[in-house]
């Protein structure tokens, strides 16, 4: 089809322009309807948000929370650390002379008291070694005694006479030591004590050296606690120490300090304290465990809170207090700990109301709803 051509007259030109463009002037103007809508609509939103945000208030909602009284009470920095019971003493007793056991008169057990018999070991050729010790004794004074007389008369040189004392005197020896041989075939319990193992039997050759009987000393025992190398200083002020056998139904002794080890002995680089334990009743017995309540400092009237209500921030340390229906923060400092308690040195008094739950949630001076006010931990959930 063939393109239609322009009019010659000027009016007809502008017409013939104007219709041949109108597409593109169409287009344009719903370009800038557009772009006047967008404008008008973004306006309208700003508007409305200004508005909304000028009808909201500026102020948080208040915050469901759980408030702590605080108030003077003892407080201790302790540890509690295990051990074990081992008897007082520990003896194992040793034949002093060789011989065959004759006779048995305790049982693995027994309760003994000191010098209680043991054992009896055969005896015939000790008796006969202290006949004869005797006889050469006697034979020995009378000889002395006899020059000695005649000394006196001036008759025996000196010489003489002490030779028959020297003799005397070894005959002496001799026959003391005999008897100590043979009380030797008794053998006696050195101190009180129970039968751990009786080694001896009845028909057994002993030897100088060999074990006889296993004694314990179990009226008093000791338990025995590794210490920290970090604790050492405070456990050497320490007297006495509080601990509790799990096997008895977690009754609790009182153990004296008796020893202190100067040196580690373990790789954990513990060091042992020995604490003494009275069991009149026999009630505690070697290789039971312990747990042993270590006071390491103690403050009598001490203020005290939750370790969980104390918040730390950018090494700050802070509680927040509830005031007249507001959360105020109060900058503390930390004294010792026992178990859910710490101490505060400062920043809190006594009948103050510490934040213990939903302090996280709020801020420095925001309004608080107090659900609930407690005096101890029990209970303290919203």
């Amino acid at each position: 089809m063939a393109k239609p051509t322009p009019p010659a007259d000027p009016r007809g030109k502008v017409v013939y322009f104007l219709w041949s463009n109108f597409p593109r002037f169409v287009l344009l103007g719903l370009i800038v309807l557009i772009l006047f809508l967008m404008s008008t609509i973004k306006e309208q939103s700003r508007i409305v948000a200004a508005n909304k945000a000028a009808e909201t208030p500026n102020e948080r909602p208040p915050v469901n929370v759980v408030t702590y009284i605080v108030s003077p009470g003892p407080i201790s920095d302790r540890i509690n650390l295990p051990g074990a019971v081992e008897p007082w003493t520990n003896l194992l007793l040793m034949a002093k002379i060789n011989g065959s056991v004759t006779e048995v008169l305790v049982n693995e057990g027994d309760s003994v008291k000191k010098g209680d018999v043991l054992a009896r070991i055969e005896d015939d050729d000790f008796r006969i070694a202290v006949d004869r010790a005797k006889a050469a004794y006697k034979l020995a004074q009378s000889e002395y005694l006899r020059d000695k007389s005649l000394y006196d008369k001036g008759v025996t040189p000196i010489s003489a006479l002490d030779t028959k004392l020297t003799r005397m005197e070894t005959a002496k020896a001799d026959y003391d030591n005999a008897r100590l041989m043979l009380s030797r075939t008794i053998v006696t319990s050195p101190m009180n004590g129970v039968i751990r193992k009786m080694e001896a039997k009845v028909g057994l050759q002993l030897s100088v050296g060999d074990p006889v009987a296993e004694i314990l000393e179990v009226d008093r025992m000791k338990a025995i606690i590794g210490i920290p190398e970090s604790d050492v200083t405070a456990v050497q002020k320490l007297d006495r120490v509080d601990i509790t056998i799990q096997a008895l139904d977690n009754r609790v002794f009182t153990g004296k300090k008796h020893f202190l080890s100067p040196s580690p002995e373990t790789t954990a680089r513990l060091y042992n304290l020995e604490l003494e334990i009275d069991n009149p009743d026999g009630s505690i017995l070697a290789g039971m465990f312990v747990r042993a309540d270590l006071v390491k400092s103690h403050v009598e009237n001490g203020l005290a809170v939750p370790f969980y209500s104390v918040i730390s921030r950018n090494d700050e340390k802070f509680v927040f207090v509830e005031e007249n229906g507001v959360a105020t923060r109060r900058n503390v400092s930390l004294g010792i700990m026992e178990g859910w308690k710490v101490q505060i040195i400062d920043g809190v008094k006594p009948g103050d109301k510490v934040l213990v739950e939903g302090h996280r949630d709020v801020e420095n001076q925001q309004r608080i709803n107090v659900v609930k006010t407690v005096s101890s931990t029990t209970g303290m959930t919203l």
